[in-house]
């Protein structure tokens, strides 16, 4: 399942945020949104699982309009990690992760053989399953990103929407956790603040700015040394990763200017 952006702006409080996005991701790609703090990234993020409605412009799943259908039928197409995830009152890690299967449920359905299977399955794919049985509220930050990824793949949707899904995690649970992702087959449109990791699991970048786009394309294709120096405000040099052969970048400041003699 694609999905289509076209158009899209954002308004709140009477500015405007986004301005005019147009993006693809393709089905069963992985496309990642990079740019730096306050630029857009979370704000697009929340108008494609319907925490915003756009200003102007289109989220569509295939043909469907995702702001047409019924919150039942979208969270069977779509399932999110919000940047700012979080649960109010101690669930067990395990009711947390059922959680996703409510929109595969009818009226107040007790939770089937099949849904308890599907969500232990959800824990061992991030390797929780050994924190079933814990409080959420007593978990680490890294462990309870684990099990609000748990709960989205529970949810058995047909696209993954990510909001710096590696918050909190350490290098060796970030690359599992990404390579999962990866794996999954699933549609997936994620931001990602690590730009290495970006290029490592990304099919492709779309690079935002102020609200708006300014490159896309495959990872080596965008994050050139002029992009980086101009967006992010650093001087960067490329590599190839010895295994991937991904481009990965090695981070200086930029120099200062000279003064006027």
């Amino acid at each position: 399942m694609r999905i289509d952006i076209t158009d899209l702006s954002v308004e709140v409080a009477g500015n405007r945020l986004v301005h005019d996005i147009t993006l693809r991701a393709g089905s069963g790609r992985v496309v990642g949104l990079v740019g730096p703090n306050g630029s857009g990234k979370s704000t697009l993020l929340r108008c494609v699982y319907r925490a915003l409605r756009p200003a102007t412009g289109t989220v569509r799943l295939d043909e469907a309009d995702l702001h047409a259908v019924d919150a039942r039928t979208g969270a069977r197409l779509l399932a999110a990690l919000p940047q700012e995830a979080s649960t109010e009152f101690d669930f067990t890690v395990a009711e947390v992760v059922a959680m996703g299967r409510l929109p595969h449920q009818r009226g107040a359905g007790r939770a089937s053989a099949a849904d308890r299977e599907r969500c232990t399955g959800a824990l061992a794919r991030v390797g929780a399953d050994h924190l079933a049985g814990r409080g959420f509220l007593s978990l680490s930050g890294g462990e309870k990103q684990r099990v609000l990824i748990a709960r989205a793949l529970a949810q058995d949707p047909r696209v993954l929407v990510l909001d710096e899904p590696t918050n909190h995690l350490d290098i060796a649970q970030q690359l599992a956790v990404l390579a999962l992702v990866r794996d999954s087959g699933l549609t997936v449109l994620t931001a990602l603040h690590d730009l290495n990791l970006a290029a490592l699991h990304c099919d492709e970048l779309y690079v935002i700015d102020r609200g708006r786009i300014v490159a896309a394309g495959p990872p080596y294709d965008v994050l050139t040394p002029e992009l980086l120096a101009e967006v992010f405000g650093v001087r960067a040099h490329r590599v190839r990763h010895p295994e991937s052969g991904a481009v990965q970048l090695l981070f200086d400041r930029l120099p200062a200017p000279a003064a006027d003699s």
